[in-house]
């Protein structure tokens, strides 16, 4: 109905302030999230926020504002921006209007959905208790994944997100039979171009389609490519009837941008300056990743913290959402403990006895319990020395600094940083290596024979060496 009287009306520029631009229409205006065009070949695109008035909306610019004056035509296309979905999108790398930015050929896809859709009805969704494995030992063990559910990576600036998503997409999708969508919000140029070549070395890129909303594009393409890359996970889940396998990389990015274009919009800033919206912004983008009885949508998504504040408004809401919380210590990164997970704070709902099992639970329980004495322990050890500790204390933290050593992981994505070739290490052998090292059976052996091992049976050649 929209798109009959949307097609013959237009109306006229009145106000370029930046990325804001208003514009008069006669009645009945745009709705909200409509699409406009205006400019040279109608290049520059628009998306209506708000209605200033009887005759004016105001509208959020998605590309460059150049050479945009008053007065000039704007075409309000009748629609909310379409995205184009298919087999045609996979080992392609797109913007947030679907246009191709790996200079290939362009896309002929046959259908166009819109990138605001409805989210799945409830009697629809299905939920499930299955652990999605991914080869890195922290993970498995400490914060289990669940298949059609979303999980989150929190850290601060330089701990080492990125290169765990690099480090998922290289073992999840080599073994996962459905599609892997990546979803770049806010990234650098030189990461989208890093990982496009990295994943079409490692041959996943036939069953990938990247979709990238660049740091140097406007706030208004920042803040849509999260739900244009949802609208082609949808697309693959509902209708190709596949699995979908969703990364994320960086959900505060996505916040970030909604910032600015709250403050574009002249609205009163929340909390700490985030925009009063942000929760239902966020719950709009993160409520659409769900699973339905043909298909799930699996996420990963790394998240930044601001100042390493885990109590930051952004951080806090996007917790609510996820089944797993990963988060990377700045401490464990400085001391080279790769992944820098940090085993006190990193959880996951998956992690109870009646999903993963009783050996997995108390194996996952005993190395946090283990961890988090050796924590209280070592202020004694800086001031008094581990002289002073009793025999049971000692043997604690000899299984701790064992434990901590033998949970880090020389990853595929860092093979050419490192020279250490990538490990990929079942849950079963972490478990084995855990358990073993919590029995005591390396005490003897050389704390240094762990570091940056896959299967603890890769210490034998080293303890020898080591002891």
């Amino acid at each position: 109905m929209a798109s009959d009287t949307g097609n013959s009306q237009s109306g006229n520029i009145v106000a370029v302030r930046g990325n804001v631009i208003d514009v008069r229409f006669p009645p009945p205006l745009p709705p909200r999230r409509d699409e406009l065009r205006t400019g040279v070949d109608e290049r520059v695109v628009l998306e209506v926020q708000s209605h200033l008035d009887t005759g004016t909306v105001r509208c959020i610019a998605l590309n460059s504002t150049r050479r945009l004056g008053r007065g000039m035509p704007v075409r309000h296309t009748g629609a909310t921006l379409m995205m184009p979905v298919g087999e045609a999108l996979l080992g392609r790398m797109l913007d947030v209007f679907g246009a191709p930015v790996d200079g290939g050929a362009a896309i002929e896809a046959s259908e166009h959905w819109p990138i605001h859709r409805p989210l799945l009805p409830l009697a629809d969704r299905a939920t499930g208790n299955e652990v999605f494995e991914t080869g890195i030992k922290a993970i498995d063990l400490l914060a289990p994944l669940e298949r059609g559910g979303k999980s989150g990576m929190f850290g601060g600036a330089g701990v080492g997100k990125t290169v765990l998503i690099n480090e998922l997409i290289n073992n999840m999708a080599e073994q996962y039979k459905g599609i892997s969508l990546f979803c770049g919000i806010g990234e650098r140029m030189r990461e989208a171009e890093e990982m496009y070549r990295a994943m079409q070395d490692s041959g996943v890129l036939e069953k990938a389609v990247l979709i990238y909303g660049q740091m140097n594009e406007p706030p208004g393409a920042r803040f849509r490519v999260g739900h244009a890359a949802l609208t082609i996970a949808e697309y693959f889940r509902d209708v190709v009837k596949r699995d979908v396998l969703l990364l994320i990389d960086n959900v505060f990015r996505f916040v970030q941008s909604g910032t600015e274009v709250s403050g574009l919009m002249g609205r009163i800033p929340s909390r700490v300056g985030y925009q009063p919206t942000l929760a239902t912004e966020l719950a709009a983008l993160e409520e659409r990743i769900c699973s339905s009885r043909s298909g799930s949508i699996t996420s990963v998504q790394a998240v930044y913290v601001p100042a390493d504040d885990l109590t930051d408004p952004s951080a806090t809401h996007i917790f609510a959402h996820l089944s797993a919380s990963i988060v990377l210590s700045r401490k464990r990164a400085s001391q080279g403990l790769y992944p820098a997970v940090d085993p006190l704070q990193t959880d996951s709902k998956m992690l109870t006895p009646t999903v993963v099992g009783q050996r997995h639970y108390r194996a996952a329980q005993a190395v946090r319990s283990t961890l988090a004495e050796y924590e209280d322990l070592k202020d004694i050890i800086s001031m008094l020395g581990m002289e002073e500790l009793s025999r049971e204390d000692r043997a604690t933290v000899s299984k701790a600094r064992r434990l901590e050593r033998f949970l880090t992981q020389p990853f595929f994505a860092t093979e050419q940083f490192t020279g250490k070739p990538g490990r990929l290490v079942a849950l079963e052998q972490t478990l084995e290596g855990c358990e073993r090292i919590l029995d005591g059976e390396f005490a003897g052996v050389n704390e240094k024979a762990l570091y940056m091992i896959g299967p603890i049976d890769e210490i034998e050649v080293k303890g020898e060496r080591n002891e």
